[in-house]
Order: C-alpha cells, then structure tokens, then sequence
C-alpha cells in the first residue's frame, strides 16, 4: 500500500513539474521570444481612449518625408542594433534618444520624433530595441538587456556630435522602463534629463499582474519557472529587472508621466517609481488617458510638461 501512494505521488510530481515546464516554454514564446505579438490583439486594456481621434496621425506622412541617416553599433553581446538619426534643421547640441515599446519599433515613435525635431530643434536618435524592428535579437528584453544598448547608444551620439552634446532620453511603455534602467547605471555628464511615459515597476510586478489579469492565474509558479528559462535563454532573469531599483540609483533628473486610466501597466506604479525617484522630478498624469496615450489625450498638457522640464536642464 505504502508503495503504491510513492508511486502516485511521484506519478503526480512529475505531472505537475511535466505541466509547469510546459508552461513555462508557452509563456516564454508567447511575451518574450521575438514573434508577433497576435496574443495582444483585441486586448481591451489597450483599447482605452482609442476611440479618440488622433492629433499625431500625420506624423507617419512627416516621417516618409525625411533624409533619414541609419546608424548601427554592436552589443556588448554581439547583436547588430540598428537606429535612425535625423539631424536638426539648423545645427545644435541637443539631440533626444526615443525608446519605442514592446512589440513596436523606432517607426512607430514618429509623432515623439516630430514633436522634438520640428518644436524643439533637436536632433533625433530611434533605435530599434534588440529583438524588434530591424535589430537582431530572438528575444525581448523588457529593458533590461536594453540598458547597456542604451549605454553605447549615448557614447555613440557623443562620439558623433561632440562632447559638448546635450542628451534627453524619453521613453515609452516597455522604453519608458528602458530609459529607467539605464537611469540607474552610471551615465555620462551629457545626459541631461529623462522622460518616461507609462513604464513599469518591474518585469516580475509587470508579469504577474498580466498573468492574473489575462489568463486569471496567479504568478507562482509560472513567473518563476519561466524567469527561470528566461535566464537560461536569454542571459536575465524577471527579478533582476527592476526599473524601480534603478529610479533608486539614478540622479538624472526624470519627468514621469503615465494615464490615469491605465489597466495594462496601472497607474499606481507610477507612484511608486516617482517616490523612489531621483533628487529632482516631475509628476504627470493624466486623467482617464489608456496605455500609452497620454499624449493623445491631453496634447497641449503633455508637450508643456516636457518642454518646461526638459528646459530646465537643457540649456
């Protein structure tokens, strides 16, 4: 008799731990391998706010219409990453790095391009993120791995444009966590301010409310064993990849700005990052805006924050 429950109970084991890594492979190739993102679609706490009409849609027509330069440099992993780069109209010493979101890519950030270009006279760096757009990469980083792109990004920008440059970085979703990261790592003097729109806390925090939100389940163990095969897969784990760790570190001044009415990365971790933020910062949200739209939402409200704030460090 004593046998014969080792037995089920060692058949029920290697059943669950059977499930669990099945799981752990769906869920990995569904948010993190690069693939289409087709899990996304439909999905209404994107849907927010999309109703309204677009003031940004002629950006893309503004877009197709410059002499775009294409940059590339190598990772510290030997992935080829690839950027556009649109020079100011006159010469300057400013010059935005844009980080697009998850699933997107540099195109998709034209309207952010336009704004800095065309209002503010800045120079315009749009990277694609390992793993997106015409950069290599067979995974997602969450911004994580991005950070140390972002790091050669700004040493190529001076490289190119002078010691003298002025740097903003301004981030959105999945690039506002991007622009957070690398917040956190030792930056040079040339980065002079940050701007981050709707990012997240953390991968873990991110992760498990979208696994309770979209599939209803709860995150252990699934966060775990998948953080686990992320690790083996593509070099980081979800638990090292905190954004608000490294808001913690950081000392370069940040604006972060994020939808009232957000319920794909809630509103409340916006909170959270600004508390722990760095000595001099900036609250922005906007009321009822969705995911990502806060800048539809509230145009005027959004380009004056940006402008009067990144105009206080960027001389």
């Amino acid at each position: 008799m004593k046998k014969r429950i080792m037995i089920m109970s060692a058949t029920i084991i290697a059943l669950l731990v059977i499930i669990i890594v099945s799981a752990s492979f769906y869920f990995y190739n569904v948010a993190i391998a690069r693939a289409d993102k087709t899990f996304l679609d439909g999905n209404p706490d994107l849907e927010a706010n999309s109703n309204i009409d677009n003031p940004f849609a002629d950006s893309k027509d503004w877009w197709a219409r410059q002499s775009l330069q294409e940059w590339s440099l190598t990772s510290d992993d030997g992935l080829k990453l690839h950027a556009y780069y649109l020079p100011a109209a006159a010469p300057t010493d400013k010059t935005v790095i844009i980080a697009h979101g998850y699933s997107g890519h540099s195109e998709l950030m034209s309207g952010f391009a336009q704004m800095y270009h065309e209002d503010l006279g800045y120079n315009v760096l749009l990277p694609d993120a390992r793993g997106h757009g015409r950069s290599e990469g067979d995974y997602i980083g969450f911004g994580w791995p991005e950070r140390k792109d972002y790091l050669k990004w700004i040493d190529l920008v001076i490289e190119r444009t002078g010691k003298e440059t002025q740097i903003v970085l301004h981030g959105v979703s999945m690039g506002g966590a991007t622009v957070m990261m690398t917040s956190g790592e030792e930056l040079p003097p040339q980065v002079k301010a940050i701007v981050e729109d709707c990012g997240y806390t953390s991968v873990t925090d991110e992760l498990t409310y979208q696994l309770k939100r979209m599939y209803k389940l709860p995150s252990f163990p699934l966060v775990q064993s998948t953080s686990l095969l992320t690790k083996i897969r593509a070099g980081y784990s979800f638990g090292e990849a905190s954004a608000l760790e490294q808001v913690k570190k950081s000392k370069t001044p940040m604006l972060f700005i994020h939808g009232g009415g957000d319920l794909f990365v809630p509103t409340e971790m916006v909170y959270e990052l600004y508390e722990n933020g760095p000595e001099q910062k900036r609250l922005f949200v906007v009321p009822d805006a969705g995911h990502g739209m806060a800048r539809q939402f509230d145009p005027e409200g959004y380009d004056r924050e940006v402008t009067e704030f990144i105009g206080t460090y960027v001389q």
